[in-house]
C-alpha cells in the first residue's frame, strides 16, 4: 500500500488526520490513577462517550485488537476504553487486521467506534503511540510520523514512575515463522480464524445460560505443546533483545498471552489481546505494572446490576 492509499485508509477509519513530521522526545510523564465502574457492552451501545468517574492509570498498553476481523471483540474494548483513562496509551501492533481485510471488507460500526474513541482520547491530551505489527505492517512506512495526535513508531521506550525503562515493540520481527516462512503464518492465521469463529459461538451459548466470557480458543492453544514451547522461546528472545538495548524489561504483544513475569532477571510483559483474553497491561498511579482482564473486572458490577434489576 503506497503512502497516499495508506493515508486514505487512516482517514476512512477515523476523523480527518494529517501526516506531519514527528520529532521524538524523551519519555516522561506525570501520574494518573486505577479501576472504574464496569458496564455490560450490550447495554453501553455506541451513543454516549461519558461515564461516571472513569478509572485512571498512568499508562495503558493494548495490542492485537484485530479491527477488521470477525474475531475482534470491539464491544468489550469500547467498554474498556470508556471506563479507563490514562496519560499514555500505547497501541502495540495488530490494531487493524490487514490480512483479513484483504480477504474481504469487514468493518461494523463497533470497529469504527473504537477508532473514534482512540482518536478522541488523543485529541483530549492522552499521548497515543501506535507501533504497527505484522497484521497492520502497511503502517510501518509511516514510522516517525504523526497522524493527527497519534505518533507512529517502529518501537518505543517508556520509563515507569519507578524508573524502569521498558522497550515496547509488537514482537513479530523476532518471530522466525513470520520472518522466514510467511506462507506458514498465513496458513496458521486461516486455521486460527476458524477457531475464533468457534470461540464466538461458544460464548454466545454460554451467555444465554448466564455464564461470563471464557476463551475456548485460548484454552485450546495453550494445550498444544508446540505452542507452549514457542511462547517460552519467544519470551526469552524478547528479553535478550531488551537487555541488548539497555532496558529493564520489554512490553510486547503478538502471541496473545497476557503475562508479567521475571525472565532472566528482566521483566517480561505481554499485554494480551482483544480476540481471546480481552486483556491489557496497565501502569498504576504508583508505578505498578498489572495485567487486567476486562471480563473479570466487569463481572462483579455486572452481577450487581442484574441483581438490582431483578429486585426492582
Amino acid at each position: 500500500m503506497d503512502r497516499s492509499s495508506a493515508t486514505s485508509l487512516f482517514k476512512r477509519l477515523g476523523a480527518s488526520v494529517d501526516a506531519v513530521p514527528f520529532h521524538p522526545t524523551a519519555p516522561s510523564g506525570t501520574p494518573v490513577s486505577t479501576r472504574g465502574p464496569e458496564r455490560d457492552p450490550s447495554s453501553s451501545a455506541h451513543h454516549d462517550d461519558t461515564v461516571d468517574k472513569p478509572h485512571r492509570y498512568r499508562t495503558i498498553w493494548l495490542s492485537d485488537i484485530h479491527l477488521g476481523s470477525s474475531g475482534c471483540q470491539a464491544d468489550y474494548l469500547l467498554d474498556f476504553l470508556r471506563h479507563n483513562e490514562s496519560e499514555y496509551l500505547y497501541l502495540v501492533g495488530d490494531i487493524i487486521d490487514g490480512w483479513q481485510l484483504k480477504k474481504g471488507w469487514y468493518w461494523p460500526q463497533a470497529h469504527n467506534d473504537v477508532v473514534q474513541k482512540v482518536l478522541r482520547k488523543a485529541r483530549k491530551g492522552t499521548q497515543v503511540t501506535y507501533i504497527p505489527g505484522n497484521h497492520d505492517e502497511a503502517a510501518r512506512q509511516f514510522c516517525d510520523l504523526a497522524f493527527g495526535d497519534i505518533q507512529v513508531r517502529e518501537e518505543a521506550f517508556h520509563t515507569t514512575l519507578l524508573g524502569k525503562r521498558l522497550w515496547i515493540v509488537h514482537g513479530d520481527l523476532f518471530d522466525g515463522v513470520i520472518q522466514h516462512a510467511k506462507w506458514l503464518a498465513y496458513l496458521g492465521d486461516t486455521a486460527y480464524t476458524a477457531i475464533l469463529v468457534l470461540n464466538r459461538w461458544f460464548n454466545r451459548i454460554r451467555s444465554r445460560f448466564g455464564f461470563q466470557y471464557w476463551s475456548l480458543s485460548q484454552y485450546l492453544k495453550h494445550q498444544v505443546k508446540n505452542a507452549v514451547n514457542f511462547i517460552s522461546s519467544f519470551e526469552h528472545v524478547m528479553v535478550d533483545e531488551a537487555r541488548r538495548r539497555g532496558c529493564d524489561g520489554v512490553v510486547c504483544g503478538h502471541i496473545h498471552k497476557a503475562e508479567i513475569r521475571d525472565v532472566d532477571g528482566l521483566v517480561y510483559c505481554n499485554d494480551g489481546d482483544w480476540v481471546e483474553s480481552l486483556s491489557a497491561l496497565v501502569e498504576t498511579l504508583e508505578g505498578e505494572l498489572l495485567v487486567v482482564f476486562w471480563t473479570v473486572m466487569r463481572a462483579p458490577q455486572t452481577s450487581a446490576r442484574k441483581a438490582k434489576a431483578t429486585a426492582a
